[in-house]
């Protein structure tokens, strides 16, 4: 069993940046491959960012690509999105995820097997 907990969302203005942290317990996060996830109001959770155990794969949805990065500390047990020259689109709660299967970096959000409860990123003109 792992449980996640997310942090670092808030209020910002457009074109500004946010880190996002998760952190896991329960069990060692270099045996989970981690997700971001978001939901904005009124439409369906949707992907972000992945990252393997080694974070020798990575992938993005092509609305984040090249604005955010995502990486990891295993040491420290916490995943992270940088999320740069934000948008009013990236208004979302975004969630943190983690697959059992460590070695790939999947979109699929059915592949995830722990979810956070997810943190609130509000993003004003």
């Amino acid at each position: 069993q792992v449980q996640l907990v997310e942090s670092g969302g808030g209020l910002v203005q457009a074109g500004g940046s946010l880190r996002l942290s998760c952190v896991a317990s329960g069990r060692t996060l270099n045996a989970y491959a981690m997700g971001w996830f978001r939901q904005a109001p009124g439409k369906e959770r949707e992907f972000v960012a992945a990252i393997n155990w080694r974070e020798t794969s990575t992938s993005y949805a092509d609305s984040v690509k090249g604005r955010f990065t995502i990486s990891r500390d295993n040491a420290k047990n916490t995943v992270y999105l940088q999320m740069n020259s934000l948008k009013l689109e990236d208004t979302a709660i975004y969630y943190c995820a983690a697959d059992a299967s460590y070695y790939r970096s999947t979109s699929s959000a059915e592949l995830y097997d722990y979810w956070g409860q997810g943190t609130q990123v509000t993003v004003s003109s």
